[in-house]
């Protein structure tokens, strides 16, 4: 297994896009009605970032994406379409603190196909690991709160609730575990 930073030449955009939809299905959905709408108008806004990996198999195949930040949340101010604002907006109010000596996974998508086989465990140890070679203090993420699995996974990996936020606007909820892993 490999990581390259995502090149829109190189990879997919469309199959990049859908595993960041399947990341957030739930709010996609909610914005844009169809799959196909949300994908359509991620893969136009994604962007090459030194935080942002397509995960590689040994034949080059893609297998899914990382996306993380050190120490905080970087300023994107680009024109992006008012839906993908609104997730920003609504990612602000429901996602980890990031603080100075953090590394925050932010996305982390493994293909259905391959999803049970320990990629993913992989994946987040593998992160932990360049987190401590960096001298990081912790390592933080977010489980949904409908999405039990990746909150067990999360825990059985070391990580432990220290928050928990929602935002409720009307009958759509979304609401997230805030996770940490103390490095130090």
């Amino acid at each position: 297994m490999k990581y390259q930073i995502f090149n829109p030449e190189k990879h997919d955009p469309e199959k990049i896009a859908q595993y960041v939809y399947e990341v957030d299905f739930r709010t996609f959905n909610l914005l844009f009605k169809t799959p196909e709408k949300a994908i359509k108008k991620i893969s136009k806004n994604l962007k090459p970032s030194q935080t942002f990996l397509i995960i590689l198999d040994d034949n080059e195949n893609i297998i899914g994406i990382l996306e993380y930040y050190m120490d905080n949340f970087p300023k994107d101010f680009t024109l992006k379409s008012l839906r993908l604002l609104i997730i920003d907006i609504l990612d602000y109010f429901t996602l980890s603190d990031v603080k100075k000596g953090d590394l925050y996974i932010a996305d982390i998508a493994i293909d259905k196909s391959l999803r049970g086989q320990g990629i993913g465990s992989k994946v987040i140890e593998e992160t932990i690991e360049y987190a401590k070679e960096n001298n990081m203090n912790r390592v933080t993420l977010d489980a949904d709160f409908k999405n039990t699995q990746a909150k067990k996974l999360y825990e059985k990996l070391g990580f432990h609730q220290y928050n928990k936020k929602r935002v409720k606007i009307g009958s759509f909820e979304r609401g997230m575990y805030n996770m940490e892993l103390k490095l130090k």
